[in-house]
């Protein structure tokens, strides 16, 4: 019986086993196995080991070029962490208040953007931000913050922090909703208690809730980091491959991009292009490892 139903469960898995290593395994193993190697201007490729990734941290032109984004990626992913999380924890705090009406209505409107396409996005943005054709510079002055406005997608100091934040806006319903999802499954018993015993909405809130919401918390974080490490779509479209001003709003992936399929001025290279899909791999495994076995253990005391 055993072996029978071994078999049956073998072949219900092994589509997804198919997919899975036709479209996920098989590409990452291929890709770090071409960061071992280097090609020649004929295109001939030969083994050279870990030379890619000693020429990427260490080459002055190419360590500059990769500690640039790696440092705009962090930066990235700190405003996520800044803004995104925190607002995404008060809407669903809010949201699962009693009588709140239309609550559904709310929940629907910001999640919205998270099903819009990223080029609707970023086209919608510039031209709101836009200082020839744009609305923010007339809204601005409407109410008397005229003086602020300035062309913050074009200026190196400001535009980072700006595709940043068209980012935070597309896609705070999904920690909105994560957090919603367990605010709404803790037991009603536990507040009924909190409240019978004189406990406030804040101390119940600080006390009960949010400690119970810790792993979710964990989860969003988690999530969060390997969106943004795993981040190009919106900075492509806003800024193109070359992520201007200066490279001011470059990361991982569009280094990669350019590296590896090669943009403009600069030689496509697909053993250093996969060399820079290789690192950008191991940072989220790691930064994902280090969750796993520092964090979550210490949050699972806090389910239910």
């Amino acid at each position: 019986m055993k072996l029978g139903f071994s078999w049956r469960v073998l072949v219900f898995i092994a589509p997804a086993l198919l997919i899975y290593a036709t479209f996920s395994a098989l590409p990452l193993i291929d890709t770090l196995r071409l960061g071992l190697y280097s090609a020649d201007d004929t295109g001939a490729r030969s083994f050279a080991g870990l030379a890619n990734y000693i020429t990427i941290l260490s080459d002055p032109q190419w360590s500059a070029s990769f500690w640039n984004a790696m440092g705009n990626n962090l930066k990235f992913f700190c405003i996520h962490m800044a803004v995104q999380n925190p607002v995404g924890l008060l809407l669903a705090a809010l949201l699962s208040l009693r009588n709140v009406r239309f609550a559904a209505t709310y929940r629907t409107v910001f999640f919205l953007p998270t099903l819009l396409s990223v080029v609707i996005i970023g086209f919608v943005w510039q031209l709101i931000l836009s200082p020839l054709w744009g609305v923010s510079e007339r809204l601005l002055s409407f109410v008397g913050l005229g003086d602020w406005f300035a062309p913050w997608l074009g200026l190196e100091s400001s535009a980072l922090t700006t595709v940043s934040l068209m980012s935070v806006w597309q896609y705070i319903g999904v920690p909105m909703m994560l957090i919603y999802a367990a605010l709404i499954a803790i037991p009603e018993d536990i507040i009924e208690a909190a409240v019978v015993e004189g406990a406030s909405p804040w101390r119940i809130f600080w006390q009960i809730r949010l400690p119970l919401i810790l792993p979710t918390l964990g989860l969003v974080t988690i999530l969060t980091f390997v969106a943004n490490f795993n981040a190009f779509d919106l900075i492509y479209t806003v800024k193109g491959a070359v992520a201007g001003p200066n490279y001011s709003t470059d990361i991982l992936g569009t280094l990669f991009y350019r590296t590896f399929f090669g943009y403009q001025s600069q030689v496509a290279s697909p053993t250093m292009g996969a060399a820079v899909a290789t690192i950008m791999f191991l940072v989220i495994l790691v930064g994902v490892a280090v969750y796993f076995l520092a964090v979550q253990r210490k949050l699972q005391r806090f389910a239910l």
